[in-house]
């Protein structure tokens, strides 16, 4: 006899009780970020079986961001038994690995590559020892850019490969990571997508199976329209200088799938020096302001940090004021 297509709904609720007590328990956490902002924004952290997007403009740190989560991933959460896949089709492995070394050294990446003079025998131990240390955790990468369909067999061949099956013949699937780098490089099926966006919409309904199969946490990074970059949006003090939904390229193919999505802006690359109607004071490009546009588990809201790309890294920093004459119009 066929398994019907529906359940009891009081099934539900009894897994989600059990969720719950996990929870209180300790045996379920969310995975930190090196954000306190960011893990506000969700249940205390990222939580498996989601989808995360981070769009943003060419240098705007979406892929820095995404690096950032990774390399803390494993220090932040001891004692939880986890793997990572990154899809990393804009740039090389070895690419993304000095990046990394310019944060731990604190050296630029011209600066390791000895482009301003040679690099010293200290830092370069510095940063085989960082490599010694990395070996330990369990991160593959795929360079070579799939179709959607070839994407969700990757995934679907590593989740099963890394599983493990009890003596009861239960199989436990290992908690993994899938980041893409981004979203556009995937290569689009001539014979079933006419475009990119509806390649998008396909990689939507893919990831949407794949995390509620598997325990997977998704961060994808996107694109967002070349509207931003329109002048009147870069006027001071205008709504408009905000990353709003319609902004993300194929928007809808990705927010209905997401469970969070995270618009990135520079005020000060576009030269906005009050940013939006509040008019907070941009005091260079430094600053880097998330739009947090969806939230499926929080609240949206908007937060500021600091970037350092010389040394590529993000930090969290205070709101900034808003100018004078909005604080006189406030009160």
């Amino acid at each position: 006899m066929l398994k019907p297509a529906w359940k009891k709904q009081n099934e539900a609720f009894q897994l989600a009780l059990q969720y719950l007590e996990k929870r209180r328990l300790g045996y379920i956490k969310s995975i930190k970020t090196p954000w306190l902002k960011l893990d506000d924004a969700g249940t205390g952290g990222l939580d498996w079986h989601s989808m995360i997007v981070i769009a943003g403009r060419p240098g705007s740190g979406k892929t820095l961001i995404k690096d950032m989560i990774v390399r803390n991933l494993f220090p932040l959460n001891p004692g939880i038994t986890m793997r990572v896949l990154e899809f990393q089709l804009e740039m090389r492995g070895e690419v993304s690995a000095i990046r990394e070394y310019s944060n731990v050294v604190g050296k630029t990446y011209k600066q390791l590559c000895s482009a301003d003079g040679i690099i010293s025998t200290a830092d370069i131990e510095r940063c085989h020892n960082y490599a010694k240390g990395r070996v330990q955790f369990p991160i593959d990468i795929v360079e070579d850019a799939p179709t959607v369909e070839g994407f969700k067999k990757i995934i679907s061949d590593y989740m099963e490969a890394h599983a493990t099956t009890d003596d009861k013949g239960v199989k436990t699937y290992i908690n993994t990571m899938v980041t893409l780098d981004h979203s556009l490089l995937l290569q689009r099926d001539q014979k079933t997508e006419k475009d990119n966006t509806e390649m998008l919409y396909n990689l939507g309904k893919a990831i949407t199976a794949l995390k509620r199969k598997y325990p997977i946490m998704f961060i994808i990074l996107s694109q967002l329209n070349r509207n931003v970059d329109n002048p009147e949006r870069q006027e001071d003090g205008r709504y408009s200088n905000y990353i709003l939904e319609s902004d993300i390229f194929g928007g809808d193919a990705l927010l209905q799938h997401a469970d969070m999505v995270i618009g990135l802006n520079r005020p000060g690359k576009q030269k906005i020096k009050f940013y939006g109607p509040d008019r907070y004071i941009i005091e260079d490009e430094r600053t880097m302001v998330w739009h947090f546009l969806k939230c499926r588990n929080g609240d949206t809201r908007m937060s500021f940090f600091k970037t350092e790309f010389e040394t590529m890294s993000v930090s969290e920093m205070h709101t900034p004021p808003p100018t004078q004459e909005r604080r006189i119009k406030a009160s």
